[in-house]
């Protein structure tokens, strides 16, 4: 075991936030804290951190914290740096302070074998060798550069100063120096917030692999099932531990739950038995053992609590639009969007009422550009865009909803009020109600609220308007798993459009009927949920079906494959340019049976598949012997580029030998 909490209090001011925590970190266990907003979790990782004391430290009972020898901690949360004039390359090498350290030490050893062997030196020498490789110290300049490159990042932004990135860019600064610097046990607080879907995507296999300890509070469900190992839940100021991922805690919790309330009432009524059968018989001589055996039996019962359903409370607003669109709600043509004549992407888009439609891909890419352009914040640089016969919007942007400039020491309900200063005061509270905002909440100052309850206000604010089209801007960043599962619950419900922007992949699985997405410096629509879009795109990564002309609509529906089919230099259509079948193919094209014609495809295709093998094997030769060329032990960016052709080759000899065996199996069932 690394690291246990055994009975701890933990208490801010003379408030309880959690009572009696016992809580366990083992070996390479990949930890969940999961849990309403405001319950506990981030001051559980401060208290791990050393942030904070236990609040029954003086106490008697056995409590307190106990490590596994020296444990290195490393905790993610939100920082500036103090100084904004150093460059980012110089700030994230403070994570290799013992690499650079170890290297010291070798040299000085390295400078006294030079004039002499000695056996104690040379044990030395091997055992700073081997600190070396345990902390990756050969590779310490390339782990920095791909890491800094994944997290969307070019290489010519490590001399810049760190003070001229923003603040989620400055975070990432502070996540990858987190990451580097490998920590025995790792402390990350919502660290998906910032990132783009490839990046978390990368991040998932890197945790999964890390040969150390995490613990994560987060409410990205898809991510929490992918990376954890162990589940801690706290609610109602207590702390549980569950075996498995988010999904396997929701099942493990409510079979516990049921199996509790059966107990519970099985006792009640055993309970009730004996108190009756008391009753009856407690003024009867023969009877007053018995009386008295069975009032102690019920005293020395191990009483089983009555269950608390779930903390289940949530936002449960539910709208109707003012009007109804017509079928075309929006639509875009060679739209170019950008900053200062910089173009980001160019869109073509068509959004038909009813469809929710979520914006994917890579950060720097525009997805929040076309929203602002959308509405008018940002011009548009070319092309053009329109809203059909009756499209009313209403417009949320997350980050405004949580950094506007508001009187601090304005109450929730005025604010909501000078915004819609003609509804009358029972309107007004039914409103706030439904995001919450009950009671003596409507009360609170503005300068109190967290970031979760300003979205809470602003998503109040905008379906106050009762709008048919929702354009929506990560709505779910500052949500905690109930409220994205409510939000999830009001979309899909809602009877008019949606166009939003999310990185949570679960939410936008549960909400999304179509796909926008931008990638390759392409945009891409598809007809389809996000499940089925991820099948597409691996498929298309994979060459079985060819990717379309930037623009054009993809889905399985027969239009719209057919308008995404692309040609050949012959003008065919359903094969693309390197040969592969294209989703007109995959989902349209009429198949004869022709055992001749199909053994002869087959066998040419073996032939293909076979010389295409043997020049990726003598590629890859190639390059692996690129790679010993002592000329390019310090050029990290050529080596690095080696690698990753490298990578990309072993990938194309699996793809290509699972297909020669996906022939020769059809091949011999033909024959």
């Amino acid at each position: 075991m690394r690291y246990e909490i055994r009975h701890a209090l933990v208490q801010y001011a003379a408030d309880t936030i959690i009572e009696d925590v016992n809580f366990e970190i083992h070996d390479t266990e990949k930890i969940a804290v999961v849990g309403r907003n405001g319950c506990g979790k981030t001051t559980l990782l401060k208290l791990i951190a050393g942030e904070i004391k236990m609040a029954n430290l003086d106490s008697d009972e056995e409590c307190g914290i106990f490590m596994a020898g020296k444990q290195s901690i490393g905790f993610l949360k939100q920082i500036s740096f103090p100084d904004g004039d150093i460059s980012v390359e110089d700030e994230i090498k403070k994570a290799f302070a013992p690499v650079f350290e170890c290297e010291e030490q070798m040299k000085k050893v390295e400078e006294q074998l030079a004039q002499g062997e000695d056996k104690a030196l040379l044990s030395r020498y091997a055992s700073l060798q081997n600190q070396m490789e345990a902390l990756r110290g050969y590779t310490w300049r390339r782990d920095m550069e791909v890491m800094f490159q994944k997290f969307g990042f070019d290489l010519e932004d490590l001399s810049r100063p760190i003070g001229t990135f923003s603040g989620g860019q400055q975070t990432k600064v502070a996540f990858m120096k987190l990451l580097l610097s490998r920590p025995d046990i790792m402390l990350l607080d919502e660290p998906t917030n910032h990132l783009d879907m490839p990046t978390i995507e990368w991040l998932e296999d890197y945790l999964k692999t890390y040969d150390k300890a995490v613990v994560i509070v987060s409410h990205d469900r898809m991510f929490l099932d992918k990376v954890i190992d162990v589940t801690y839940e706290i609610e109602y100021h207590q702390i549980k531990r569950y075996k498995g991922n988010y999904t396997a805690f929701m099942r493990l919790k409510e079979e516990a739950l049921i199996k509790q309330e059966k107990d519970y009432e099985l006792q009640q009524k055993e309970i009730q038995r004996l108190t009756e059968w008391i009753e009856k018989w407690k003024n009867t001589p023969t009877k007053v053992a018995a009386t008295r055996s069975k009032r102690m039996a019920i005293e020395h019962m191990v009483k089983i609590p009555k269950p608390r359903r779930f903390d289940t409370k949530s936002f449960h607003a539910m709208f109707k639009p003012n009007k109804e669109s017509y079928t075309d709600v929006l639509w875009t043509k060679n739209l170019d969007i950008g900053y200062d004549g910089n173009i980001l992407s160019r869109v073509n888009l068509k959004l038909k009422k009813g469809q929710r439609m979520a914006i994917l891909g890579e950060n720097g890419k525009g997805k929040s550009t076309l929203l602002k352009t959308l509405v008018g914040s940002v011009p548009g640089i070319a092309g053009t865009y329109g809203f059909g016969m009756n499209v009313e919007w209403g417009y949320f942007d997350q980050q405004a909803a949580v950094t506007a400039m508001v009187d601090p020491e304005q109450t929730v309900l005025d604010n909501f009020w000078d915004e819609y200063p003609d509804l009358d005061r029972e309107t007004v509270r039914s409103a706030l109600g439904s995001f919450l905002f009950s009671g003596e909440d409507v009360m609170k100052l503005m300068g109190q609220l967290s970031g979760g309850e300003k979205v809470r206000l602003a998503l109040c604010k905008m379906f106050q308007l009762k709008p048919n089209l929702l354009i929506l801007d990560e709505p779910t960043n500052h949500m905690d798993i109930i409220g994205k599962d409510a939000l999830e619950k009001m979309l899909t419900a809602y009877e008019g459009t949606v166009l939003f922007v999310s990185h949570d992949r679960y939410f936008i699985s549960q909400v999304a009927t179509d796909i926008l997405e931008f990638a390759g410096g392409e945009v891409h629509q598809y007809s389809c949920g996000y499940n089925e879009y991820v099948e597409m795109v691996e498929r298309i990564r994979r060459g079985e079906i060819g990717r379309p002309g930037s623009g054009t609509i993809i889905s399985k529906a027969s239009e719209s494959a057919k308008t995404g089919a692309s040609k050949t230099e012959s003008g065919k259509s359903g094969v693309a340019a390197d040969g592969a079948p294209t989703l007109t193919d995959v989902f349209d094209k009429k198949t004869y049976y022709n055992p001749g014609k199909m053994k002869s495809r087959l066998t040419k295709q073996l032939e293909k598949y076979e010389l295409m093998l043997k020049e990726s094997e003598d590629k890859m030769a190639q390059l692996q012997l690129q790679l010993l060329d002592p000329q390019l032990s310090t050029n990290y960016g050529k080596l690095m580029e080696i690698q990753e052709a490298i990578d990309h080759e072993e990938h194309q000899q699996e793809t290509l030998l699972e297909r020669m065996l996906e022939a020769e199996t059809e091949l011999e069932e033909l024959q």
